[in-house]
């Protein structure tokens, strides 16, 4: 089967954060499947192009992985600066992947799938379906514009009235809509009225090949030394540093534990990084540390080498009907999850008995889930060993992905 991935914040190869895609296309590349990926030039924490896309409008980067070729199209370096500035970054993306998708892409494909947000790749793979005659996967990752509107990022009411417009459209117009979690399935079926047989669940899941390998031969007291993280509680936080993260929560917390052996250590980059940084120094908070992008194999070292992974969004309705990507990587290692995201990724945690849970945005309910971890530390590799067992039998990414190319296949079948 040759199928047509649109994901705009598909990542190079290395990279750190969220790599649903980069892992399942390897697994369907395994199965003999071809995959053609139309994805964009700017990566989605740091808003920055890459040298050698600049002055470029689509840039070809052909067996990225073996029978994997993905094909970079332009979108706008204004995707940090302000609201306006990411609209125009989606929809330079809509502009330029319609462009490579019609005359820069050969071939016949049996399928496209496409993976929101933004919900405007929807307008690439609704334009390309109709012009390549082909059914589309539509698939939501996050409520959106709802996480939008809750976070204060979309307040404009003709863009919010365009977009639950829109959003019903390319719904009504895909052929099968794959959501992430149980609370994104029922909120479609039963408040947006889309019919059952329409909608699967092929949720996140966690990269256990990837973690295997890097623990088996890693030293983590070399690493810890070498970091400079001995004799320290590490709880480390990878992802990105934005609005909806509100990593602000962490570093309350941490001003309170200052004087103790917690150190709060946040990997990754955003729009708010600069800003966090600011109130660490203005603050003389000395029990954060903040280090940039690295790539998955490394962000597994860190999360091996420290005690608790740290899972944190704003406190809004939207955010209680997700699963956070990152709690599968700490799972993966082994380690236990600090939790302040409530609703069903609460359920999960709270499910598998691997971690703790504590009230969003509330800096001393946070540090006394932190005191009551140091205190319970010996239970604390009970905890990461049951986070393992469940994420091993209920999310794994190999499995998973062969379960979203069994269902496309019957999509392709019924409609041939």
């Amino acid at each position: 089967m040759r199928i047509l991935l649109i994901h705009q914040y598909f990542l190079e190869k290395g990279d750190g954060g969220g790599s649903r895609f980069n892992e399942m296309t390897q697994v369907w590349e395994e199965q003999g499947h071809e995959v053609t990926v139309l994805a964009g030039m700017v990566h989605y924490n740091t808003g920055k192009k890459p040298k050698r896309y600049k002055g470029k409008f689509i840039y070809k980067d052909l067996n990225f992985y073996r029978n994997v070729d993905v094909i970079r199209c332009h979108v706008s370096e204004a995707y940090n600066v302000n609201f306006l500035g990411r609209l125009w970054a989606y929809f330079s993306f809509v502009f330029s992947s319609i462009w490579a998708g019609l005359f820069k892409v050969e071939g016949k494909f049996d399928v496209i799938i496409v993976t929101s947000p933004p919900l405007f790749v929807g307008i690439t793979a609704y334009v390309l379906s109709k012009f390549k005659r082909l059914p589309f996967v539509f698939e939501i990752r996050d409520l959106w514009p709802e996480s939008a509107i809750d976070t204060g990022v979309l307040q404009n009411k003709t863009i919010i009235k365009f977009a639950y417009w829109f959003e019903k459209f390319i719904y009504n117009k895909s052929s099968l809509i794959n959501v992430l979690t149980p609370a994104f399935r029922d909120k479609l079926i039963n408040e947006k009225n889309l019919p059952e047989n329409k909608v699967i669940m092929i949720p996140n899941a966690a990269d256990f090949s990837l973690a295997e390998k890097v623990s088996a031969s890693f030293n983590i007291d070399q690493f810890k030394k070498d970091h400079n993280l001995e004799n320290k509680f590490v709880i480390t936080y990878v992802g990105a540093h934005g609005v909806a993260n509100h990593l602000i929560q962490l570093i309350d917390a941490a001003e309170q534990l200052k004087g103790t052996n917690v150190l709060i250590q946040l990997i990754g980059s955003g729009m708010q990084k600069n800003e966090l940084k600011q109130e660490v120094i203005s603050r003389e908070i000395d029990n954060v540390r903040f280090v940039d992008p690295v790539p998955k194999a490394e962000v597994f070292k860190y999360i091996l080498a420290s005690d608790m992974g740290a899972s944190v969004l704003k406190k809004v309705d939207t955010f209680k009907t997700i699963y956070s990507n990152k709690t599968f990587d700490y799972m993966s290692c082994k380690k236990p999850v600090l939790l302040a995201i409530d609703g069903v990724s609460r359920e999960l945690v709270e499910k598998a008995n691997c971690g703790f849970y504590v009230e969003p945005e509330d800096p001393n309910k946070i540090v006394e889930g932190i005191q009551d971890a140091i205190a319970n530390k010996s239970g604390l590799k009970n905890l990461g060993e049951n986070g393992y067992n469940y994420a091993k039998s209920h999310f794994d990414r190999v499995k998973l992905a062969r379960d979203y190319i069994d269902r496309v296949l019957k999509l392709i079948t019924i409609n041939v």
